[in-house]
């Protein structure tokens, strides 16, 4: 056993989701959004080469001596997967480790809105699911990936840095590829990706605008492409996508977005009502003859309209997502206002469920 494994005994235990190490703090666990020490007692040198080193190999450590950085998954038996990230900073080594369940959520189990589901029996198209790090888009996309599975006699294909939930095949064949491992880019892996046969991709993340470019090649040559990107909004993923590119590409890319966008779930992690978790809540768009028009002319100012409109096709707003948390009793209003894009209009919604929460008078700036 381990050592460190007794640390994620403990997080395990206490329901958290990470754990981190660094040289002169106590170890740190993040649970229900918050992250609360371990012990008292910091981690000197010693013992953080000490925790780190007797889980990695001699090409992984000299990784992180070389590169000063090192991504990779842990198996703690058949307890759970972990997410590691080393890395150095002031006071030295340090590390960050994520927990992947061994046992995967299902889209009901995530409270996913039906429409999810719905993206995921999609035959075609990019599906892009996407928040800030540590909103949960691995985990839902894990649960699209596994109904799939559970669902269609397919080839789901996964690139990853590195391999996060692993899906036992079922219904469908399953391959996993770890870059660094198994291609050495995510822009190499997907360049093959073509001649795999695969009818499903899942991309752990587009970097930058090769892989950006790939990802809709082939999701327009008829495969369903799901991927992760780091934007907190639907009409802010479209930007950051086109904005990636040139000014004389960016037509193309339009073009190329408008017409194989199938969906963008934007989701972020909101504290639950009675404290004892976080629950996901999520701005949807979904790919219509609409949404396409808008995103070929460059109207992403429209895209918030189109959404509180689009309720028919399973269309929200993150602020509506929220309110209809909030209506079920799942949500505090002032978790909810934390989290609204539109705090000004949230902020009267929640004034008349619960006055006392907002401040009636406007800021007026310094004096």
């Amino acid at each position: 056993m381990a050592k460190i494994d007794r640390m994620f005994d403990e997080l395990i235990a206490k329901n958290g989701s990470d754990l981190h190490l660094g040289v002169g703090y106590p170890p740190m666990l993040r649970a229900r959004g918050d992250l609360v020490p371990l012990r008292t007692a910091p981690v000197d040198k010693t013992e953080m080469d000490a925790l780190l080193s007797e889980i990695t190999n001699s090409a992984q450590q000299k990784k992180i001596d070389d590169d000063h950085d090192l991504d990779f998954a842990y198996a703690y038996g058949d307890k759970a997967r972990f997410r590691a990230n080393y890395f150095h900073k002031a006071t030295g080594l340090a590390a960050v480790f994520r927990i992947i369940p061994t046992k995967l959520a299902t889209l009901a189990d995530l409270g996913c809105p039906e429409v999810i589901r719905k993206l995921s029996e999609k035959r075609a198209g990019l599906v892009l699911v996407t928040g800030p790090t540590g909103s949960g888009k691995s985990t839902t996309l894990a649960a699209m990936i596994d109904h799939i599975n559970e669902t269609r006699a397919c080839h789901i294909l996964t690139v990853e840095d590195p391999i996060e939930f692993v899906h036992e095949p079922k219904k469908a064949a399953v391959t996993h590829r770890e870059v660094g491992v198994h291609a050495s880019s995510f822009a190499a892996a997907m360049r093959s990706a073509g001649r795999e046969d695969p009818q499903v991709i899942l991309i752990g993340e587009l970097r930058n605008n090769e892989t950006m470019l790939l990802a809709l090649q082939l999701a327009n040559q008829g495969i369903l492409v799901f991927a992760t990107v780091h934007t907190n909004g639907a009409a802010s993923t479209i930007d950051r996508i086109v904005n990636s590119f040139g000014a004389e590409e960016q037509s193309q890319v339009r073009g190329m977005l408008a017409e194989g966008l199938v969906g963008i779930v934007a989701q972020q992690l909101v504290r639950t009502k009675d404290g004892k978790g976080r629950i996901a809540a999520h701005e949807i768009l979904i790919g219509t003859s609409a949404v396409s028009s808008m995103i070929r002319e460059g109207k992403m100012h429209q895209i918030g309209s189109v959404m509180q409109g689009g309720q028919s096709v399973g269309m929200q707003t993150m602020d509506m997502a929220l309110e209809r948390l909030m209506g079920l009793g799942k949500v505090a209003p002032e978790e909810a206002l934390e989290i609204a894009t539109d705090k000004e209009a949230f902020g009267r919604l929640v004034a008349r469920s619960r006055p006392d929460l907002v401040d009636p008078t406007p800021f007026s700036g310094a004096t």
